[in-house]
């Protein structure tokens, strides 16, 4: 058993320490090509032709750890992906992200006042965070709209890049978001009844097969942290052992998001208050048992340290 437990908070230490964390910085150019039939009988995706108004609502997203975390096909949109497919709102979408410990950061772009165009976005993204789903609606329309769902950014190669990817495009296509009826340009609509689901609008009046634009994700620049450069490797916790209250001292300028307290079972047991300001805090542990935990301090950039802490 002690051998198990032993192994268990080395394994726990790997894993949530960061001794080269890599962040990265990406420019994403979404180019629509969206036309119709009649102005471009090759290329054109509209087998009707395209209101006076067409134009693409502004580009949002974000970067997470998990996929499908915000938007799936063949799933239900959300509420912030739904009012984002219907009016091009994002307020909805920017909360569902601000909200959700899967993401890191809420990506906002610009929107295009016409049909064809570009829109062109910056944006850094953290290898805890590697994951961008980006969204705009087609408009004006029901509920139709174009998405990238879970873009993994990291390459696997460490050795070029930090183990970022090189540029890359992909191919873009329209998207039904199940939440209102509609066979045409309108924003005047009936919500579907029952709500349906994310489903490809490919071939599906009034889009044809064709692509209706491309998403370019260009690697600009990326860094490597590391270890013994991180101002959250200058904290000090003690004392160590201890029989029952902690100081965590030396944090002025860092911006911690949380303390957490976990048991040699991974189960958090305690979450220590955080206030932004003190050079120091100090926690009373006198209801934990004797024992050997983890204490995890968490930044809001995203560096991370853990430490065995003993109570005796």
């Amino acid at each position: 058993m002690k051998k198990i437990t032993l192994l268990f908070i080395f394994t726990f230490l790997i894993s949530w320490t960061s001794f080269g964390q890599s962040t990265a910085n990406y420019t994403v150019v979404f180019e629509s090509i969206w036309e119709s039939v009649t102005d471009n009988p090759t290329e054109g995706q509209s087998t009707i032709d395209l209101p006076g108004s067409a134009h693409w609502s502004t580009l949002v997203g974000a970067t997470h750890q998990t996929a499908n975390t915000f938007l799936m096909m063949g799933a239900a949109a959300s509420s912030g992906i739904e009012s984002v497919a219907e009016t091009g709102g994002f307020g909805t979408f920017k909360t569902e992200v601000n909200n959700n410990s899967d993401a890191d950061k809420f990506i906002e772009g610009s929107g295009l006042g016409s049909a064809k165009g570009t829109i062109t976005k910056s944006f850094d993204v953290n290898e805890n965070y590697p994951l961008v789903t980006l969204a705009s609606m087609i408009a004006p329309s029901p509920d139709w709209f174009i998405a990238v769902n879970s873009i993994n950014l990291r390459s696997g190669n460490n050795s070029v890049n930090n183990g970022w990817k090189e540029t890359f495009t992909i191919d873009l296509f329209p998207y039904d978001a199940g939440t209102e009826d509609g066979t045409t340009y309108s924003l005047t609509n009936s919500a579907s009844n029952p709500i349906g689901v994310i489903t490809s609008r490919s071939n599906i009046t009034p889009f044809n097969e064709k692509k209706i634009g491309t998403l370019t994700f260009t690697y600009n620049s990326s860094t490597l942290s590391t270890g013994t450069l991180d101002k959250i490797d200058i904290v000090k916790i003690f004392p160590n052992p201890t029989k029952g209250t902690i100081t965590i001292s030396n944090i002025q300028g860092i911006e911690l998001s949380s303390i957490k307290i976990y048991n040699v079972l991974g189960r958090l047991v305690k979450q220590i208050e955080v206030q932004k300001g003190l050079s120091k805090i100090s926690t009373n542990l006198e209801k934990l048992n004797k024992g050997i935990y983890l204490l995890n301090l968490n930044t809001i950039d995203g560096s991370s340290r853990s430490q065995k802490l003993v109570i005796n």
